[in-house]
């Protein structure tokens, strides 16, 4: 193998892969609960393609995963077969689509709050798979790609909505604002470090801390056209990527996954 080969196959850790891909999956999931539900017709179309791009990202990043697992890993035992401390995500994608409840309350989905969550989340993974698809790895660079050309029609519908939700009636104003104060503490998660991003940041070069000036300056302006303010900064400091998460992703996952786990050996 030359060396120039050699570089372009640079080993990332097994935990950033899988950080990535929960990512994916766990917003992949919430979303999809707007299935048949959307408050209008498009938009239920568009949240659903939206879940099914965050999926196939998760696909891609899970299999590179269990590639190098070996021993029987797969991409579906990685997202139906892995309980509530095996998942790296951050905290703020598993949140119900409402404002703080009780584990176990029920509420009524809040599209503000669905959208406004996509609003940062994208915000973030279009400078981290601008920043990633020139990365030394082959497969991470093809799946960066890739995903950037989806994420930024995930921003674009996300920050359309953010502005005709704060910039439109008293009640949506009201909604959105509610939502950015509730989401907005658990960004901080973004800027953390964690071993795995810093072994990852040795081959890709990607310091989410470098990011910040960036997303703050997407988020910033966004919210200034919805003529929406911004929350003071800190608080708790979420920590989903160190797989201590809230309690609502065991709830999620038991959803998720309670297919697989009743058919453990079905096939299609």
């Amino acid at each position: 193998m030359s060396a120039a080969q050699a570089t372009l196959n640079a080993t990332l850790p097994i935990d950033y892969w899988l950080h990535l891909a929960d990512n994916a999956l766990v917003l992949g999931q919430r979303n999809a609960e707007w299935c048949g539900h959307g408050p209008i017709l498009e938009e239920d179309i568009a949240l659903s393609n939206n879940s099914l791009d965050l999926v196939g990202q998760a696909r891609l990043l899970y299999q590179e995963a269990a590639a190098q697992m070996g021993n029987g890993a797969t991409e579906d035992t990685l997202a139906y077969f892995r309980d509530v401390p095996d998942f790296k995500n951050y905290t703020l994608l598993e949140l119900p689509h409402h404002a703080p409840l009780a584990g176990t309350s029920a509420s009524e989905r809040d599209f503000a709050t669905t959208l406004v969550r996509n609003f940062l989340y994208s915000a973030l993974m279009v400078l981290v798979w601008d920043k990633l698809q020139h990365a030394p790895n082959e497969q991470l660079a093809a799946i960066a790609a890739k995903s950037l050309k989806e994420v930024r029609y995930h921003l674009r519908h996300s920050r359309d909505w953010l502005l005709r939700m704060g910039d439109g009636t008293a009640e949506s104003h009201g909604r959105a604002q509610a939502s950015v104060n509730h989401l907005m503490p658990y960004t901080q998660e973004f800027w953390t470090s964690s071993d795995y991003e810093t072994e990852a940041a040795k081959v890709t070069g990607l310091d989410m801390a470098s990011l910040q000036n960036d997303w703050n300056q997407i988020v910033d302006q966004a919210l200034a056209e919805a003529t929406l303010k911004r929350p003071a900064s800190g608080g708790f400091v979420p920590t989903g990527k160190h797989s201590v998460h809230s309690e609502h992703l065991g709830f999620m996952l038991a959803e998720m996954q309670s297919l697989a786990r009743a058919h453990p050996n079905a096939t299609w």
